[in-house]
C-alpha cells in the first residue's frame, strides 16, 4: 500500500524543494484571485485584495518561515495578526473596485483567510516540490498514483481519481496534478514496475477522455474561463462521470515552475513598488 502523506505529515519533512518553489517567486499585487491566472501562481506571489508591497511581504515571510520551520496554521495567524491589523489590512473595509472603479465593502484579513492563505500556499508549495523530486525519478518510478485522503469532507471529483495511475508523461497529469482546488488534500505516490506487478495495479490513458469546459470564474464580471475535464466512470456506480478541478487550478503547479518564462514575474522589487495599486 503506498504510504499516506498530508500536509500535516510533511510539515515534518525537510521540504528542499518546497522551499526553493517558493523562493523562486517574484510578487505579484492583485486585486481579485483570477487576475494571476492558474501557470502565473506558480511564478508569483499574490494574495487577493493586497494592494501593497509590503504587507505581501509581510504575508510571503509567514509563509516561508512556515514551510521552513513546520510552523503551524495557528502560528502564521498569531504572527501576522497584529501586523496587519497594524497596517490597516483587516476586517471590512469600503475602498474603490479595482475592477468597476465603484466604492465597495471587501473583506481584508480575517482567521478564516489567513488560514487559507497558509494552507494553499503550503500544500501548492509541498507538491511543486514533490512533483520536482518525482520527476528526478522517473527512470526508476514512472508511474504515478493520484491518492486522496478518503473521508467525510473528500470532494466526489477527487475520491472518483482516488487509485488511478498514469505514466508521469500522460497529459491527465498536466491539469489534474494536485492541488486541484482549495483547501485540497490529495497528492501524488510514484510507482516502479515491480510495484505495479504485486499490487495488481492497471495504467490507465488518458488518450481520447480529457476535454475542458467553460465555467463562471467571477459573478461580478460574469467572466468565462477554461477548465480542463477528464471522463471517467464513478467508482461505485460505474456510471459515465466527467471531472474537473475547480476553477483556476487546472494545471499542474511544479510544471509550471520550471517553465523558462520565470523571468516574467521575478525582478527588481523597487520597480514593483512603483506600481503599486491604488
Amino acid at each position: 500500500m503506498p504510504e499516506r502523506i498530508d500536509l500535516a505529515y510533511c510539515m515534518k519533512l525537510p521540504p528542499k524543494e518546497a522551499v526553493a518553489y517558493l523562493q523562486a517567486k517574484g510578487y505579484a499585487l492583485s486585486w481579485d484571485w483570477e487576475e494571476v491566472w492558474q501557470e502565473a501562481q506558480a511564478k508569483a506571489f499574490t494574495v487577493a485584495k493586497v494592494a501593497r508591497l509590503d504587507i505581501l511581504q509581510d504575508i510571503r515571510d509567514a509563509v516561508e518561515t512556515s514551510l521552513k520551520e513546520g510552523k503551524t496554521s495557528a502560528w502564521f495567524e498569531k504572527e501576522l495578526t497584529p501586523v496587519l491589523r497594524a497596517k490597516g489590512w483587516w476586517g471590512k473595509r469600503e475602498t474603490i473596485d479595482q475592477g468597476t472603479g465603484e466604492i465597495a465593502s471587501v473583506q481584508l484579513g480575517s482567521p478564516w483567510r489567513l488560514e487559507t492563505i497558509y494552507r494553499t500556499n503550503l500544500q501548492t508549495a509541498y507538491m511543486a516540490g514533490r512533483y520536482a523530486e518525482q520527476m528526478a525519478n522517473v527512470d526508476d518510478r514512472p508511474y504515478w498514483q493520484y491518492v486522496a485522503v478518503l473521508d467525510t469532507r473528500t470532494r466526489p471529483s477527487h475520491r472518483a481519481l482516488n487509485g488511478k495511475v498514469f505514466r508521469y508523461d500522460d497529459p491527465f497529469w498536466k491539469s489534474f496534478y494536485p492541488p486541484n482546488g482549495w483547501r485540497c488534500r490529495c497528492r501524488v505516490t510514484t510507482l516502479s514496475e515491480g510495484n505495479l506487478q504485486r499490487s495488481g495495479l492497471r495504467v490507465e490513458s488518458s488518450e481520447g477522455k480529457l476535454g475542458s469546459v467553460l465555467k463562471l470564474v467571477s459573478q461580478k464580471t460574469g467572466e468565462l474561463r477554461e477548465v480542463a475535464t477528464y471522463r471517467t466512470a464513478d467508482p461505485v456506480t460505474r456510471r459515465p462521470l466527467v471531472i474537473a478541478p475547480a476553477v483556476g487550478w487546472s494545471y499542474n503547479p511544479g510544471a509550471a515552475a520550471w517553465q523558462p518564462d520565470r523571468a516574467r514575474y521575478t525582478g527588481d522589487l523597487a520597480a514593483l513598488a512603483k506600481r503599486e495599486l491604488p
